[in-house]
């Protein structure tokens, strides 16, 4: 099993590709289907923002672990990385319902809900790095 691999976001069929990347190594580490849809949407919510605001882009997955008390535990981790424009208020993306497209407003708040772990970096004018994990239960 690849323990890590990358996407390239810079139009609609690079979303799907990293879609089915995401689908296929959660699987393959064992987690269950309910997990696996929130990955999948985990990264089509970034890729999405990569293609409409930032392309290119990449999408990187890579099968993590880390010691707990209860011993190895093994997830997934998400990296999307862009040199776009960069985020300049980071606390507003991440406000529920707040929208620069159109949409929903559920893209970056939704994805942290999904995800056991979220941090996001933002330069102007540099671009955004958002890091996501999910964890086997």
């Amino acid at each position: 099993m690849e323990t890590q691999s990358c996407v390239e976001v810079k139009n609609e069929w690079g979303i799907v590709a990293a879609r089915q990347a995401g689908r296929t190594l959660s699987k393959e580490i064992g987690f269950g289907s309910v997990d696996q849809a929130r990955i999948t949407t985990a990264i089509s919510e970034l890729a999405r923002n990569i293609y409409l605001y930032a392309k290119p882009g990449e999408i990187c997955l890579e099968v993590v672990e880390k010691t707990t008390k209860t011993g190895l535990k093994k997830g997934i981790q998400i990296v999307a990385r862009d040199r776009g424009p960069g985020i300049p208020d980071i606390r507003q993306v991440m406000i529920d319902g707040f929208t620069t497209s159109g949409g929903m407003g559920a893209g970056l708040p939704g994805v942290k809900r999904l995800m056991d772990e979220f941090t996001i970096d933002s330069k102007t004018g540099e671009g955004t790095t958002v890091t996501a994990t999910k964890w086997l239960r």
